[in-house]
């Protein structure tokens, strides 16, 4: 495809430097903004940079925003033009849903979402009347303001729940609980220590009714009418440990595969179609859930790219990212071709992560080399990483220097690409989870495959 002008911003934490440098290695125009100031150093020397993402908006023919949250406050000047002449400066409102949507309605090209889209993820209570509304079935889930009501209602009603925090804290990824007692005893002891903690800075909590099945997570690409044919589907693996045990994180590792419009899709994000094209949605959107053999119950939206799982699904795009982005942003339908097999990606970190300790972060990981035994950089991908003359360095303070992926005709064989690939890689005092993708292996396909869920709609 020609060359064009791609313009990332990144609301937070730089978490679309990989994707920025995808595209630029493919000969496109690149410039990288990000917000956080403690982040701005991550991708120096991959990715050019820009100071003000506004100054570039008519530079650019593709924007593409990478989460829902915005840091700072981007405030329009009126009327008509700002101090140098240039176009009306956009405001954040809530999210970069506002933002993509105003530029949009400029007759810009954006990957981002909408106000709407945005609150999917922040508001789990509205995220499960979009899907009510939209014919999707849906756990059993209350929402409440008040620790008391909630303890209440679960001593009434006695089950196994999961606390999901609303508000401010609800990325803090230690306060999501699945409880584990029938009588819901442990849950309504979680519920009163969170009074006492969080009280003052947690607005709210979901209690979901705890379904044990197959977790997978649906993934469409929306170009602001419908979706396009191919369906990712994805497991992720949340816990810092092999076996899924100990502190939740953001994310450890992610197994996937591609896949057409089946069964699975159709009756979770297939039913939002219509939804997502009144709002003019384009991007990435996933929807969690867990399947068994009553049914698929949804248990929560990503509106906006995943983290790792873009820089798998980077893995397995065999055609042009770029152009694949500049078609989805324009409305077109992309001419996507993908691996056939399986991918698995492992997110490779340094102490303390997942949590924050500065000086700990700065006696073993700030500036830490990172060193390659062999000359090829297949299937490694930024995230928290820096080049100083040539040398790979880690970034940032988030303790998350790369990823690296894998892709083979089986599962196992996906595993066996990554980690031969990790075994090439030193930096002191890294590590990972060497199970990523088992789960698969150990039943979770047979389970969904005789169950039909990966069959014809």
């Amino acid at each position: 495809m020609e060359s064009r002008s791609f313009l990332f911003v990144s609301a937070d934490a730089a978490l679309i430097t990989d994707l920025a440098w995808q595209v630029h290695k493919e000969g496109h125009d690149v410039k990288y903004y990000i917000e956080a100031e403690s982040d701005r150093e991550i991708g120096d020397g991959f990715v050019p940079k820009t100071d003000d993402w506004e100054v570039e908006v008519d530079w650019a023919d593709v924007i593409v925003f990478d989460d829902i949250w915005v840091t700072g406050s981007h405030q329009r000047d009126e009327p008509g033009t700002d101090e140098r002449g240039d176009a009306p400066r956009v405001s954040t409102e809530i999210g970069t849903g506002a933002l993509a949507q105003e530029l949009r309605e400029r007759g810009k090209a954006v990957v981002g979402g909408t106000p709407n889209t945005d609150r999917l993820e922040e508001d789990r209570g509205f995220a499960m009347e979009i899907l009510e509304d939209c014919g999707v079935n849906t756990i059993d889930h209350h929402v409440f303001e008040d620790f008391d009501e909630g303890i209440r209602h679960v001593q009434a009603n006695p089950a196994p729940y999961v606390i999901k925090p609303l508000g401010e804290v609800q990325n803090v990824k230690r306060l999501l609980y699945v409880g584990s007692e029938d009588d819901g005893s442990d849950v309504v002891d979680v519920l009163k220590a969170y009074k006492k903690a969080w009280g003052h800075r947690m607005k709210g909590f979901q209690l979901q009714r705890k379904v044990e099945g197959v977790e997978i997570a649906i993934c469409g690409f929306f170009n602001g009418e419908q979706f396009i044919d191919q369906v990712n589907f994805n497991f992720e693996h949340k816990r810092l440990f092999p076996g899924n045990i100990g502190p939740s994180t953001g994310e450890m590792g992610t197994s996937m595969f591609w896949g057409g419009r089946n069964k699975l899709f159709e009756e979770t994000l297939g039913k939002l179609e219509g939804w997502l094209a009144e709002e003019g949605y384009v991007g990435s959107i996933d929807l969690n859930c867990i399947v068994n053999e009553s049914g698929i119950y949804p248990l929560e939206f990503t509106p906006r790219f995943g983290y790792p799982t873009i820089a798998l699904q980077e893995e397995s795009i065999e055609s042009s990212t770029g152009q694949f982005f500049s078609d989805l942003a324009h409305g077109t339908e992309p001419e996507l071709e993908v691996h056939s097999g399986y991918q698995i990606g492992v997110r490779v970190v340094l102490p303390p992560f997942p949590f924050d300790d500065e000086q700990t972060y700065d006696e073993n990981s700030r500036n830490a080399a990172v060193v390659f035994q062999t000359d090829s950089r297949d299937g490694i991908h930024l995230e928290d990483a820096k080049k100083v003359d040539d040398q790979w360095r880690v970034a940032g303070n988030n303790g998350m220097p790369i990823v690296v992926t894998g892709k083979g005709e089986t599962m196992q064989a996906a595993r066996a690409h990554a980690y031969d690939r990790i075994d090439d890689i030193v930096i002191p005092n890294m590590y990972y989870r060497d199970d990523i993708g088992e789960r698969w292996i150990d039943g979770d396909g047979d389970r969904l495959q005789a169950r039909g869920y990966l069959g014809p709609a």
